[in-house]
């Protein structure tokens, strides 16, 4: 892949690419790192890529694995509750859908994500975070009962 093919795959992922780091890292400022990073990691080695149609699940794998590491390198969990909701942020339109997909462990959120905002289909997905497609299935039904109970005003995750 050169170059200019490069960019322009890039540039058709931006969107996505930012939200799904959204949904991991919450902050605008690590999500807009995380995303440069991942896409120059990917510039780095995309001599590498065997497959030129799994150019989108390897990007997203380089960016999930680089939010992770921010995460690492932040050593805290999600932002609380009452953390401030950017204007730009296009996640969730609804602060309480927000602020409930936030209280979900990363686990069942990032599958959720993935699924009903960014469309990815199960095994799109189990390619992307490397898991078998019957645990992404049995994580996305996990996180839809737990999110119903939060938005119903239960507690339990």
């Amino acid at each position: 892949m050169n170059d200019q093919e490069y960019i322009r795959r890039v540039r058709a992922l931006e969107g996505r690419l930012y939200r799904v780091a959204q949904a991991i890292l919450w902050r605008q400022q690590d999500s807009l790192d995380a995303v440069q990073e991942a896409v120059f990691r990917g510039w780095l080695k995309k001599d590498r890529l065997n497959d030129p149609e799994r150019f989108e699940a390897w990007l997203m794998r380089i960016l999930v694995n680089e939010c992770r590491d921010a995460l690492r390198r932040r050593r805290r969990g999600p932002l609380p509750l009452d953390a401030d909701v950017s204007r730009e942020d296009r996640l969730c339109e609804d602060l309480q859908l927000r602020l409930a997909l936030n209280r979900l462990p990363e686990k069942y959120r990032l599958p959720l994500v993935l699924h009903h905002t960014e469309g990815y289909s199960i095994r799109e997905i189990a390619l992307m975070l490397k898991l078998p497609e019957s645990l992404v299935t049995s994580r996305l039904h996990q996180a839809r009962k737990a999110l119903r109970q939060l938005l119903d005003g239960g507690d339990e995750t």
